[in-house]
C-alpha cells in the first residue's frame, strides 16, 4: 500500500471502532443490547394521535356497562347525558378539523356552545345476553347542537382568512347500558 493509503485505512478503521463502541450505536458489547432496534424509528403524529385517540374513545365511551336491576317506583331514566368531550370528539369525527396543512390551509373552531336535548329514553323487554345473563338495554338518544365561529386560514396561492360567525353542526349520539333483570348472585354461593 502506498504511505498516502495507509493513515486513511487506519482512521477509518479506528473511527468505526469508536463509533461502534461509544454506547450510541447498536453494536456495543456492554450492557443489554437490542440489535438494530435500539436505533429510533421517527413515528408521524397522525399516526400517533390517531392510535391515542381510538384507545381514549374505547376507554371512556365504547363500552356498555352492566347495572343493577330497575326496582319498582324507581328512576327508570337515563341519568348521564353526553360530556362535552364526546360531543366535540363526535363532531371531529364526523367533520374532522384536524390533519390540516400548517400555513397553507387551517381550520379553527373558535368560540364553541352546546346544548344537548334528549331525544328519547326507553328500555328493551328482557332478553338473555351471551356472557351477560338475562338484562335489558336501557337506550337513551340525544340530540346536540353544536354552535361555533369557523376561521379559515389559506395561504397559498394568495393569503387570506374567511370567518364564518354563524356555524352550526348537529351530532346525534347514543347511550346504551344493560339492567340486570331478576335475583343477582355476585359471588360463588356453591355449598358444599
Amino acid at each position: 500500500m502506498s504511505r498516502v493509503k495507509m493513515p486513511l485505512v487506519l482512521s477509518m478503521i479506528a473511527s468505526s471502532a469508536l463509533v461502534s463502541q461509544s454506547g450510541c450505536f447498536w453494536m456495543t458489547s456492554q450492557g443489554p443490547n437490542l440489535g438494530p432496534l435500539a436505533i429510533p424509528i421517527p413515528v408521524p403524529v397522525y399516526l400517533q394521535k390517531s392510535r391515542e385517540d381510538k384507545f381514549w374513545n374505547h376507554e371512556r365511551y365504547g363500552r356498555a356497562p352492566i347495572l343493577g336491576p330497575l326496582r319498582p317506583g324507581g328512576p327508570c331514566e337515563a341519568m348521564d347525558e353526553p360530556s362535552d368531550d364526546e360531543v366535540m370528539r363526535a363532531l371531529e369525527k364526523a367533520r374532522p378539523v384536524q390533519g390540516n396543512w400548517p400555513f397553507l390551509y387551517e381550520i379553527q373552531r373558535n368560540n364553541v356552545r352546546i346544548t344537548k336535548c334528549k331525544v328519547s329514553d326507553y328500555i328493551d323487554p328482557p332478553r338473555h345476553y351471551p356472557l351477560v345473563g338475562p338484562a335489558q338495554q336501557h337506550h337513551a338518544h340525544y340530540k346536540c347542537t353544536v354552535y361555533f365561529q369557523e376561521v379559515k386560514r389559506i395561504g397559498w396561492p394568495v393569503p387570506h382568512t374567511l370567518v364564518d360567525e354563524d356555524c352550526r353542526e348537529v351530532v346525534y349520539i347514543d347511550h346504551n347500558h344493560l339492567h340486570m333483570v331478576g335475583e343477582i348472585n355476585p359471588g360463588c354461593d356453591s355449598e358444599y
